[in-house]
């Protein structure tokens, strides 16, 4: 791997929706990449909740203020993705140890499919380690205040969203 490459990491994810937790693993990789692209997937065997360029776009404003840090929505395999960005670095999220097989399953069919990629797992910050989109996304949807787990505009999305479900 070149040095340019090891500069530039993808966090790719469905974000369906981007939480707090999230972000709080941007604000920490931002520091460690001159490069860190988002990838926000397609992923409609996930039945995301929320369209892809609504996601894309929530995930901008709440990393906005990272000026290096890019959201990019995919609908392609990752290794494809990856490769064509040049990014020498996958990051992936921890959050407990019940996450640890899947995602290790996963670093090691990427180090199959590209192996001139490395895979790097960070973990949230304790306040953030039980907050996942899928719960979000439930809680939200029963009506509860979500509010504390993902940015503002988020909140307001996922509340719109139900609501024109519902209509």
């Amino acid at each position: 791997m070149t040095p340019a490459r090891n500069r530039i990491a993808v966090y790719p994810g469905t974000f369906d929706p981007i939480t707090n937790g999230h972000v709080d693993l941007v604000d920490r990789a931002a520091r460690l990449f001159d490069r860190l692209i988002l990838g926000v997937a397609e992923s409609p065997a996930k039945s995301p909740a929320l369209p892809l360029d609504l996601r894309v776009k929530l995930a901008r404003e709440a990393v906005a203020h990272h000026p290096h840090v890019e959201v990019i929505g995919f609908d392609s395999l990752l290794a494809h993705f990856v490769a064509e960005l040049g990014a020498g670095v996958l990051l992936r999220g921890l959050r407990a140890v019940s996450d640890f097989e899947y995602e290790f399953q996963l670093a090691s069919m990427n180090r199959h499919l590209i192996p001139e990629v490395e895979t790097l797992f960070l973990t949230p910050a304790e306040q953030y380690g039980f907050i996942s989109s899928s719960l979000v996304r439930e809680i939200s949807r029963l009506g509860g205040d979500v509010s504390g787990f993902v940015p503002p505009a988020v909140a307001d999305a996922l509340q719109a969203q139900w609501q024109r479900t519902l209509a």
